[in-house]
């Protein structure tokens, strides 16, 4: 990108400042490495000092989960987090597996559920209130966080190490040049730079390219997850109950299914899940969710009940055979942005708060022996010693079972969790990445989806208001084209211009020019920071980059 360097010609040098370790991203995994390594420090009477940086206006306002959360990572952490007030409030009361047909719903009956779907001790929470919770639990250690500055640009060493970050510029025009607010970004020096970006990270992509991390592994395989928060009837509501569901709307070779859960103060969260491996370029994740929740199961939950907000999120995937190498000269991958989401029981906060103790403990045992910018060995050790690197392994050929369609993945998931226990002699691999999985358009007829209700389904434009989503204005588009002929010349001629449909904020539309033509228009302004776009793009074209600092959504209570 040569405009920043330009800029940086022009203004720099940017001002530096010096830390032990810097993190990127204030969600779990990133949060909780502070914390870590506060925590150590203070029980050694030494001094760390830790930055985090958030993209987000503040902590937990690019948030988006479930969320059923598994405490055990979190009393680890923080032992007494009851005491402390954290915003674990509804324990899980009832499981509910169901299988949809058009009309009808069947319930799973309890022996034949696999362990790994039960969520006895479970809490059903925000995981963007219990982000902030951690936040001033890491302020409280003496954490730095800055909330607002992306981590736009990686910074190395003469010898090829991360030295780490540069936050982007602020006050520049949709033309890269420099307005009257301009600030140029800082760097933020440090031993360590741990990167917990979140799925499909922006910066945490870059490394694995650079470092070649995925070598030998599977191709990452993603999902998106779309949700709505709702208030609804006090009378329909029961705190603690969970339903997931299977089927329809959804073709049984298309992976997918829905979640509902009861949060404290009449409230339910209600999303869906699809696999990114969908082959049909008409198929429409948004819509699909919307026509889910006319279901007679499901829509009783919702008459008479307001909706309050949406979101959308990729979810990495892939589990333990695309998880990538997880360190670096100079760093790490924590959270999401490595993979270590348990698909099989639809969680990952747990594993990200895990991953970030393990990651913090490494650094802190690295920092004691007065090195820096070195690979930390011991944290990939560790992780495979730990409880989670079992619990991945246990789960590692669940998604890959369920990729294969419905009923098959369905019986070959009960045998391989319920009669195996997960300890088959084999682990199911895949070679292919979920961008080379649509196919042409002329093999399917397009999708007659119904039009919205505004009460219990709705437009994209509408819901993207309710996700409090703003960047500002005359900045540059961070939804890039790496050549601006292909949305019109390969993905409209061949795909039907899938991008219209797979991004769940109306971000991506094929307009006519005066002179009749085709032209695919950005609406970048919409963008909910999904990544959607950055995994599906069957010809990969699309590369998303920070925007200005502070734009995006700002979720409450996701």
């Amino acid at each position: 990108m040569t405009e920043p360097i330009n800029l940086l010609e022009q203004y720099g040098p940017r001002e530096a400042m010096e830390y032990d370790v810097v993190i990127v991203g204030g969600g779990p995994a990133g949060l909780s490495a502070a914390i870590k390594l506060k925590q150590m420090a203070a029980e050694k009477g030494q001094e760390v000092n830790v930055c985090v940086l958030e993209k987000g206006g503040e902590l937990g306002a690019h948030i988006l989960s479930g969320a059923v959360m598994d405490p055990r990572a979190l009393t680890e952490l923080i032992p007494n987090w009851k005491e402390l007030g954290a915003p674990l409030n509804t324990e899980v009361t009832e499981d509910r597996i169901l299988f949809l047909t058009e009309k009808k719903a069947y319930r799973t009956p309890g022996f034949m559920v696999p362990a790994c779907f039960e969520n006895h001790g479970n809490y059903v929470i925000s995981l963007g209130n219990v982000v902030r919770w951690l936040g001033q639990q890491a302020e409280a250690l003496g954490v730095e966080i800055f909330p607002g500055f992306p981590a736009a640009e990686i910074l190395y060493n003469d010898d090829g190490s991360v030295r780490g970050v540069a936050t982007g510029n602020m006050g520049v025009d949709h033309n890269g040049n420099p307005k009257a607010d301009f600030q140029l970004g800082m760097e933020l020096h440090a031993k360590y730079t741990l990167f917990a970006e979140g799925s499909r990270g922006h910066l945490g992509k870059q490394l694995i390219a650079n470092y070649k991390l995925d070598e030998g592994k599977d191709p990452q395989s993603y999902s998106i997850g779309i949700k709505e928060l709702w208030e609804i009837d006090p009378a329909k509501h029961k705190p603690g109950l969970v339903i997931h569901t299977t089927g329809w709307p959804l073709k049984s070779d298309t992976y997918g299914g829905s979640f509902l859960y009861h949060m404290e103060n009449n409230q339910v969260v209600v999303g869906y899940v699809i696999g990114l491996s969908y082959e049909n370029p008409y198929l429409s994740p948004y819509e699909e969710f919307q026509r889910y929740k006319t279901h007679p199961e499901i829509r009783t939950f919702f008459e008479g009940a307001k909706r309050i907000s949406y979101g959308a999120r990729a979810i990495t995937a892939g589990g333990l055979q695309a998880l990538p190498k997880l360190v670096f000269p100079g760093g790490a991958l924590i959270g999401c942005d490595a993979g270590f989401l348990n698909m099989s029981r639809i969680k990952g906060s747990h594993a990200a708060i895990k991953s970030g103790m393990l990651a913090a403990e490494s650094v802190f045992a690295a920092l004691g022996e007065n090195r820096q910018f070195d690979e930390l060995a011991t944290y990939p050790a560790a992780f495979e010693k730990s409880w989670l690197h079992e619990e991945l392994h246990v789960a590692r050929n669940v998604k890959p079972w369920l990729s294969k369609g419905l009923y098959l993945g369905s019986v070959m998931t009960g045998i391989d969790q319920m009669l195996l226990r997960g300890k088959a002699p084999w682990t199911l691999h895949r070679n292919y990445g979920d961008h080379q999985c649509l196919k042409p358009a002329a093999n399917y007829a397009p999708i007659a989806y119904p039009k919205p209700d505004n009460k219990l389904t709705f437009d994209r434009l509408s819901s993207v208001f309710i996700s409090n989503t703003n960047h500002a204005e005359d900045q540059p588009v961070h939804l890039t084209l790496k050549d601006a002929s292909v949305p019109v010349g390969i993905n409209l001629a061949q795909y039907a211009g899938p991008e219209a449909r797979y991004c769940p904020a109306g971000v991506y539309e094929f307009v006519k020019t005066d002179e009749g033509k085709d032209r695919l228009q950005i609406n970048a302004q919409n963008c909910v920071h999904c990544k959607t776009c950055d995994i599906k793009d069957p010809t990969q074209n699309i590369v998303w980059v920070t925007p200005e600092g502070g734009g995006g959504p700002n979720y409450p209570n996701m």
